[in-house]
């Protein structure tokens, strides 16, 4: 297959203070070839819930062009409007307007109500080149993905992995600023 198994995670802020470090670090995972951003996007929202969005990437611009914003496809932002957007990005927009409907109406994940006012969020489309090899072999072994996600701290208390204490900070770490919102 050419493409890893693709992820959409959203990261909350409540105020934001972007000075590169999130970049780096995607950087870093990219030249490891852990993953591999196919797109990002920051959502603004203000408090009267008006977006503005900026698309972010470590793509080059070649690439960058080819997969276009992916993101707002995706999740059905129409962003032919909105400021910020490189030409690349647009042209990839304009050819899925609307979205993708990659989920059903049962399934559907309203990214952008889920962003709380007067707060922002990350989009980041990731292609986890890691797991391409294991999901290969999987493949190969006749096996199939039946579903996945990530798992709270706090449910890992139970199966020992750590003490309730760090479960705790963790997850306190992980949704502070969707508590103050």
């Amino acid at each position: 297959m050419a493409i890893g198994p693709v992820q959409l995670i959203v990261l909350g802020f409540q105020q934001p203070d972007f000075h590169g470090e999130i970049i780096a670090e995607l950087e870093r995972l990219r030249t490891w070839g852990t993953v591999r951003v196919i797109d990002s996007l920051v959502v603004y929202k203000d408090k009267d819930g008006e977006l503005e969005v900026e698309h972010l990437s470590n793509l080059s611009e070649d690439e960058a062009i080819e997969v276009g914003s992916k993101v707002g496809a995706l999740i059905g932002l129409g962003i032919e409007g909105e400021k910020g957007l490189e030409k690349g990005a647009f042209a990839g927009a304009q050819a899925a307007t609307g979205g993708v409907h990659a989920f059903s109406d049962q399934d559907a994940w309203d990214v952008i109500d889920d962003i709380p006012n007067d707060s922002a969020a990350a989009l980041l489309l990731l292609e986890h080149q890691w797991a391409i090899p294991l999901r290969d072999a999987v493949l190969r072994a006749g096996g199939f993905r039946i579903s996945d996600g990530f798992i709270s701290p706090l449910d890992l208390v139970d199966i020992g992995l750590v003490t309730a204490q760090d479960a705790e900070q963790l997850h306190d770490l992980e949704t502070s600023a969707a508590a103050k919102a």
